[in-house]
């Protein structure tokens, strides 16, 4: 199993001054934290894409093309690119570039994303979101497959066998797909039989277990190979020394993030009680210390039947930067050793 980090790379505030970080140091703190994720031995590094006040990833390649020149290893990731808003033949480009920059380390994650925003700010019509990120899908797959591309459709001018350079380091771009939680979109990824990435943000993680069954079923029925399939998950997540600590850190900052979103979406606010039961042994949310985490990392990959890839979502708007550093270091050198552990200690008593 890889086990990675994913930010949103939010706007923070100094906890203790109350003072909002510039946009540039937040910028230079994200390079930081993933410079610090490759060297602790994190698997991947993915970053959001918003078009809103309170983040900074508008342009997640030029984030990760930063990244790139200041790191050795770590898989560097959209997520998610939101696709239903995007040019195809853009975000190939962009995305081999970054490739190319990073000697074949990019990946990515296309969704639909949470939110509406780029919608209008593209010139796009908010009804037209299920019907441009299939078409959208349908023609990233055909530039990563083929140089010279013949296709049409609705909402974009035709291609006419355009060259579209330049070409990936990798033989074949990973493209993940990125869900939530309606079925269709489960069936989608395994009937084109591509990498899945699951976003599970609250509930039991449990009820996950038939969405993904349903994936691997769709893609049995298309004729794809089973070992050719990934399952992803993306889960709130944070390590701290003690489990106590984890939670007292993460929390004030998860609640602000929630607060402010819930506002616009009628939620009711977030509540101490309700995140410390999701931190909990069935809850979705991976924050404790490593021991505690690694067997949540554990728990997760059995009840979803196998997990390929688990990434933690770290965004945290109210917390100090050398506190997400030490996350960092100890999901690398204290959280994957004890999971990698633990599942090679399976593999030899099977």
């Amino acid at each position: 199993m890889q086990i990675g980090i994913d930010s949103f790379a939010a706007v923070v505030s100094d906890p203790v001054t109350g003072i909002t970080l510039s946009a540039s140091q937040r910028l230079k703190n994200l390079i930081e934290e993933i410079v610090t994720a490759d060297q602790a031995g994190v698997d991947s590094f993915g970053v959001g894409e918003h078009h809103r006040q309170e983040y900074l990833d508008s342009a997640p390649s030029v984030i990760l093309a930063a990244a790139a020149s200041r790191t050795e290893r770590i898989r560097l990731t959209s997520a998610v690119t939101v696709l239903s808003a995007a040019d195809p033949v853009r975000v190939f480009q962009e995305f081999a570039t970054l490739d190319l920059l990073s000697g074949g380390r990019a990946e990515i994650i296309a969704g639909r994303g949470s939110f509406t925003e780029a919608f209008p700010l593209f010139g796009l019509a908010l009804q037209d979101y299920d019907s441009l990120f299939a078409e959208h899908l349908d023609l990233l797959l055909k530039i990563r497959d083929d140089t010279h591309v013949h296709w049409s459709g609705q909402h974009r001018a035709a291609l006419t066998g355009q060259g579209i350079y330049p070409r990936p380091a990798q033989d074949r771009l990973p493209i993940w797909l990125g869900v939530g939680g309606t079925p269709q979109s489960f069936v989608r990824a395994g009937l084109l039989g591509l990498p899945l990435m699951v976003a599970i943000i609250g509930g039991d993680m449990r009820q996950f277990r038939p969405l993904i069954d349903l994936y691997r079923e769709a893609s049995r029925r298309a004729g794809h190979a089973p070992e050719t399939l990934k399952v992803g998950v993306h889960l709130f997540g944070f390590v701290a020394p003690s489990t106590q600590q984890a939670l007292d850190l993460f929390y004030p900052g998860y609640a602000r993030m929630l607060d402010t979103i819930g506002r616009e979406r009628g939620w009711s606010p977030p509540s101490r009680a309700q995140f410390d039961a999701s931190t909990g042994p069935g809850g979705p949310y991976l924050i404790g210390d490593p021991q505690t985490v690694a067997q949540k990392v554990l728990y997760a990959n059995d009840v979803l039947g196998g997990i390929d890839r688990l990434t933690f979502q770290m965004t945290n708007v109210l917390l100090p930067h050398a506190a997400m550093l030490d996350a960092i270091t100890l999901l690398g050198a204290n959280v994957i050793p004890l999971v990698q552990q633990a599942l090679a200690g399976r593999t030899a008593t099977a």
